[in-house]
């Protein structure tokens, strides 16, 4: 490798570190230059205890829940993989994403497969085939949202209709993609990395261990059982999702300043949900520059109230996040310790040499 090269490599890592950053700042900078603080920070020291720890229970469950949604997905593949580890390998994939964004899901599937046994392509994939079906119900979930909006919700988030637009258009070519995969797997492969390598052969090579990849993890998700448990799951976390927004409200008694309702909820939820979506360190920013909006822009709650309820629910899910990831890793390598397996960290679930095929 000549120093060019490597000099080009370390500008991308660089950039790829310091793009989020400043989004991040950026995003904060637009949310709360506006706003008393000082009263946000006030109504947040006088949040009720006991809202709090409802919402805490319901958060847990919600990605309690979603461990349950991959264990039926990885069910062909080994059906007696642990609950526990599931859920410790989803806490760390979202903790991960708290410092660095989208490293989280490799880690995800790293972990588990490690844990497992199992082949981290498969986890891999099944990571990302759960983030298909997490954005199809997200949009979905945003379409419900326009319908119940007592307004033209279209009017009010003018970036919405796009959005679905394209997510909607993505979901249908990822879905005409997955049945070329799965009926024509060969064929279909081959052509189009070969018809990218013309133009590009790293990103032929990265296409191609994409679709190993994705393959792996569609082929783990079998029988017409398992894709309608998938979907009753998936229904589930997006309740507990909106239900978790639903105690939020009254973590701060938001009822005493506005009508608050399991509707506003679901809508907050859904066009929130795009605020994390955007790639920051676990949303920071972009989340609380659309919460604040959609609370304080489409139902009239001050600015503060709204500063304080996008602040306070960000740090609880970044510190349950954080606190999860590090408890986790430590009680998993806890128990295979004590039965002679060696421990796993951030750094040896990259070991490919121990790895199981």
């Amino acid at each position: 490798m000549t120093c060019a090269e490597r000099n080009r490599i370390n500008f991308k890592k660089l950039t790829g570190y310091l793009i989020p950053v400043l989004l991040t700042i950026l995003f904060l900078y637009f949310a709360f230059v506006n706003i008393d603080l000082k009263k946000s920070f006030y109504l947040i020291a006088n949040a009720s205890i006991f809202w709090l720890a409802i919402y805490v229970l319901v958060f847990f469950l919600s990605h309690y829940v979603r461990a349950l949604r991959w264990k039926v997905m990885i069910k062909s593949v080994k059906h007696d993989v642990s609950v526990f580890n599931l859920f410790s390998a989803v806490m760390i994939g979202y903790g991960v994403n708290c410092v660095i964004p989208r490293l989280g899901e490799v880690y995800r599937g790293l972990f588990i497969g490690r844990w497992e046994g199992l082949s981290r392509t498969t986890m891999l994939g099944t990571v990302v085939v759960e983030r298909i079906i997490d954005i199809a119900a997200f949009a979905l979930a945003s379409l419900l949202s326009v319908y119940i909006f007592p307004g033209n919700l279209f009017n009010q988030v003018i970036w919405l209709k796009t959005s679905l637009l394209i997510g909607f258009t993505s979901i249908f070519i990822v879905s005409l993609l997955i049945v070329f995969m799965v009926k024509y797997e060969q064929k279909f492969g081959s052509v189009i990395v070969k018809v990218i390598s013309r133009f590009n052969k790293k990103l032929s090579e990265k296409f191609s261990e994409l679709f190993s990849t994705l393959i792996s993890g569609l082929s783990s998700i079998q029988g017409f059982k398992t894709i309608f448990t998938i979907i009753i799951y998936t229904v589930f976390i997006l309740f507990l999702y909106a239900l978790n927004s639903y105690v939020g409200f009254y973590m701060l008694e938001m009822q005493n300043y506005g009508a608050i309702s399991f509707a506003l909820a679901w809508v907050f939820m859904t066009i929130s949900a795009y605020g994390v979506i955007i790639p920051t360190p676990g949303g920071t920013g972009s989340y609380h520059i659309i919460s604040i909006f959609v609370l304080s822009q489409l139902y009239n709650f001050d600015y503060e109230l709204s500063a304080a309820y996008a602040l306070l629910t960000h740090f609880i899910s970044y510190a349950i996040f954080i606190g999860s990831t590090i408890a986790v890793i430590y009680l998993v390598n806890k128990f295979r310790v004590k039965k002679g397996i060696k421990k796993e960290n951030f750094y040896t679930v990259f070991d490919i040499n121990s790895e199981s095929k």
